[in-house]
């Protein structure tokens, strides 16, 4: 049975080490809690330790391809937003656990600290704090939505994740065509 949370593992880390919005991991980990009936907590923990480990190996190899996907000014537009997350302190930790707790994809904030070289130590603890929780909600209201799925389809695509949709995809390119630096400095896109 062992090998059953290795795959939760398995899922969670891949869902997660890739540079692209992917599925969230807590799908995966709500897939295969329901499908082989595992322990809800042991799929969180470990679940949350493979997404964990999934972006940390992401901010580790996006500097290495950066450069072959994106312009050398928005590089460095990242690197200096990056530099920012870095000098704000608690500040910073507190807007990434914050922004960890929303159900948005984690994906540019791991993309952006890569490609500002920012050391992963400046962003997983408190990406720990935000994933465990969201996630345990989460896994918690997948359980309870397989349990009571004829009461819950009649609202499966909503407003809400139209909008979830459209803000991950408005993040992502947020990151990739703003001139964060004449942003930041001149306090204007111009």
């Amino acid at each position: 049975m062992w090998w059953k949370y290795v795959l939760v593992f398995l899922g969670a880390f891949i869902f997660d080490v890739v540079p692209f919005p992917f599925p969230p991991a807590f799908t995966i980990m709500i897939f295969m809690q329901i499908m082989f009936d595992l322990n809800i907590w042991l799929v969180i923990t470990i679940g949350v330790a493979g997404s964990i480990l999934g972006r940390y190996i992401l901010t580790l190899y996006i500097p290495l391809i950066a450069g072959k996907i994106f312009k050398p000014s928005k590089n460095e537009d990242v690197q200096f937003l990056g530099k920012i997350l870095k000098n704000k302190g608690w500040k910073s930790q507190l807007i990434i656990v914050a922004y960890s707790l929303l159900p948005l994809p984690t994906t540019p904030l791991f993309v952006a600290a890569g490609m500002a070289n920012l050391k992963p130590i400046y962003i997983i603890p408190a990406f720990f704090i935000g994933k465990f929780t969201s996630d345990t909600v989460l896994i918690y209201m997948g359980k309870y939505g397989t349990e009571n799925v004829d009461q819950l389809l009649h609202g499966a695509v909503s407003w809400q994740s139209m909008t979830s949709l459209c803000i991950g995809l408005f993040l992502i390119c947020s990151l990739l065509f703003i001139d964060w630096r004449t942003l930041v400095q001149t306090k204007s896109l111009g």
